[in-house]
């Protein structure tokens, strides 16, 4: 345990937990450092603005579409009278679990080799670190131009859950790619240390040590890539289309959830049944993620 000496009060004033600091204490250093004050204020304002203007959108959401929620929106089969979103939800889930089947396992492997294979300072890291980040930026319907052009013209897949998925695993990489990289970094040197001075190699110790500690942080990943998933739509509807239907397969055409809610608010015949499906969108985020958190607090607990 390193030796902590304390030479006055004043000494013993500074180890005091930040916690512990009293409202005069506070106050007093504020006094003597204005700026601090304000910038405090500063970021609980944009806090309280962040969380009021997502309230405000969930309740607007909710007054609007909850009381257009009916039976036959959720009816099996889609036709002209009941606009039903039970097809758009199943295809909205096929997607999901192709596009994470697809790019959770490339975005894991990638990050792993980034941050424990690669040499420190190598320049192909760098450049591999500046494309994913480019990447990230590059807006959506570029990704859905691209995957119209290979996917579904030059691969002749056509409009199908299969080109979407392929062309959302390329957008919802770079994300993963990225927050796995720094789950993994932020996993401490000396597991890495005590696993090999037990004798275990570098794969056994990434497997059954790194990893597992860095699973809060890459589910976080990919839970963000579930989001943008779940509503993506300029991607989707150059790739997989806007088939009414639930698709009979990988290779058939369907629309998912959000490009339902689109194709019904802007037809303008059926806004009303287009904001009760904006609140099965927001539900079926919700759920993802508080199953995904769900997950995360297991596989922790489990270290």
């Amino acid at each position: 345990m390193a030796d902590i000496r304390v030479t006055s009060s004043e000494d013993l004033e500074n180890i005091v937990p930040i916690n512990k600091i009293t409202f005069a204490q506070r106050l007093r250093e504020y006094r003597r450092k204005p700026l601090s004050l304000i910038m405090h204020l500063i970021v609980i304002l944009a806090a309280a603005l962040s969380a009021a203007a997502l309230i405000f959108l969930i309740i607007y959401i909710l007054i609007k579409g909850v009381p257009n929620l009916t039976p036959d929106l959720f009816a099996w089969e889609y036709n002209s009278t009941n606009v039903s979103c039970m097809p758009a939800i199943i295809n909205t889930v096929i997607i999901t679990f192709l596009t994470l089947l697809i790019s959770v396992p490339l975005g894991i492997g990638a990050a792993i080799y980034l941050a424990e294979y690669a040499k420190k300072g190598n320049k192909i890291v760098k450049v591999i670190r500046a494309m994913a980040e480019t990447l990230s930026g590059i807006p959506s319907i570029v990704y859905g131009l691209f995957g119209m052009l290979f996917f579904v013209t030059a691969l002749g897949w056509g409009y199908s859950l299969l080109a979407g998925a392929f062309t959302l695993a390329i957008m919802v990489l770079p994300t993963i790619m990225r927050t796995t990289e720094e789950a993994l970094l932020t996993v401490p040197d000396s597991y890495r240390e005590g696993s090999l001075g037990l004798g275990a190699g570098k794969l056994r110790t990434i497997v059954r040590v790194v990893l597992p500690s860095a699973v809060p942080g890459i589910l976080a990943g990919i839970i963000l890539s579930v989001g943008r998933i779940v509503g993506e739509t300029a991607a989707l509807i150059y790739t997989a289309g806007s088939a009414t239907g639930t698709a009979a397969g990988v290779m058939s055409s369907g629309r998912s959830l959000a490009i339902h809610m689109y194709v019904l608010a802007n037809e303008g015949l059926y806004t009303n049944q287009a904001w009760g499906t904006a609140v099965v969108l927001l539900v079926l985020v919700f759920g993802i993620n508080c199953l995904s958190a769900f997950l995360a607090k297991k596989l922790g607990s489990k270290k």
